[in-house]
């Protein structure tokens, strides 16, 4: 007798957590709800987009709602800055403006607000963008959890680097730009109390300084996506899917610190769907593999670069693997759902 574990049911009912994961239920809810409302051109969903009729700007939109507000490492202000800034660099684009949205519930300390605005003031003065507008809207008690952000930035891509998801090709080095995994054990264990966040603390940090040292490489820079939700399962998931290849990575390769390790083996995670706020993965043509990778060490957010794996083959499937340190081999898959709700 063959015994099959259910799928979740939620056509045609509610909104699940799962659906904001940046995993299979968000693609199913984009395809089949959100995108042929808005009637959007088809085509690989990246980061940000061009702007039609101005090809080398690029804009992107973004809502944060990590709970708690503060964390090790950084805070939902300095992370909206972060996220948005990053989102324009994986277009291979500098911010020139940003927009600052707040949804405050009544109630919440004015005292946290001004934490957070100068936090997030402060993140927007250090990446060199400025905050050229926004709204600021109060719900009542129990109409939102303490303190949303939304934002919209606007970059001017570089020369001759124009990344996109669908870009990658057979023989292409992958490259990740640090370790994995701190951003969401972080936020995890300060919700939760579960004590890791002594030893760690979020990677949140802007890369645009670090997408501009690869502009020399432009046309052998092929794709950049920063793992955020989802984490490395699912960027490399999204990138092999959009460009039709297979790609595999060595796990021995992938830099996972000790703290994130003990934290996914108590709470039962694979680190490779950790949401990260401070790292990057690259395509990058294999003879440049090197030269990118010196460029990318040159930085502080890059010191730790290393080559995680390669492009394989040509694959319809967009298969990812993972060689484990035995030397079997595993499907990575594209996460389902929530596993780690209210992380950006």
């Amino acid at each position: 007798m063959t015994i099959k574990c259910p799928a979740p049911r939620h056509e045609d009912e509610v909104v699940l957590l799962g659906h904001g994961a940046g995993g299979r239920l968000t693609a199913e809810l984009l395809e089949r709800l959100i995108l042929p409302s808005v009637d959007t051109e088809p085509g690989p969903l990246e980061d940000a987009a061009l702007l039609p009729g101005y090809r080398e700007l690029v804009i992107s939109t973004d809502s944060f709602v990590v709970s708690p507000l503060f964390f090790p490492g950084g805070d939902i202000g300095s992370l909206a800055v972060h996220g948005t800034v990053n989102d324009l660099a994986m277009r291979g684009a500098w911010p020139i403006a940003l927009s600052v949205s707040l949804i405050a519930e009544e109630g919440l300390p004015l005292a946290e607000l001004r934490a957070v605005m100068e936090s997030l003031g402060k993140a927007a003065q250090e990446a060199g963008v400025p905050v050229v507008t926004g709204d600021t809207k109060v719900v009542g008690r129990g109409a939102a959890d303490r303190l949303f952000v939304n934002t919209t930035g606007v970059g001017q891509r570089h020369g001759s680097l124009h990344p996109s998801a669908a870009l990658a090709r057979p023989g292409d080095a992958v490259l990740l730009s640090g370790p994995i995994g701190l951003h969401g054990t972080t936020v995890l264990s300060t919700r939760e109390g579960l004590g890791f966040e002594g030893d760690i603390a979020s990677d949140s940090r802007p890369l645009h300084r670090l997408v501009r040292a690869l502009t020399p490489y432009g046309p052998d820079v092929h794709v950049l996506r920063d793992p955020t939700r989802g984490g490395l399962a699912a960027a490399l998931n999204e990138i092999a899917r959009d460009s039709g290849v297979a790609v595999e990575i060595e796990e021995s390769a992938v830099p996972v610190p000790e703290a994130v390790a003990a934290a996914c083996d108590l709470l039962g995670l694979d680190p490779l769907i950790v949401a990260n706020e401070g790292c990057l993965v690259a395509f990058v043509a294999a003879d440049a593999a090197d030269d990118v990778l010196a460029a990318m060490r040159s930085l502080p957010e890059g010191a730790r670069a290393v080559q995680i794996g390669d492009v394989a083959a040509s694959d319809a499937d967009g298969r990812v693997t993972l060689r484990t340190l035995v030397g079997a081999r595993r499907i990575v898959e594209m996460p389902l759902g929530e596993q780690l709700p209210r992380i950006c």
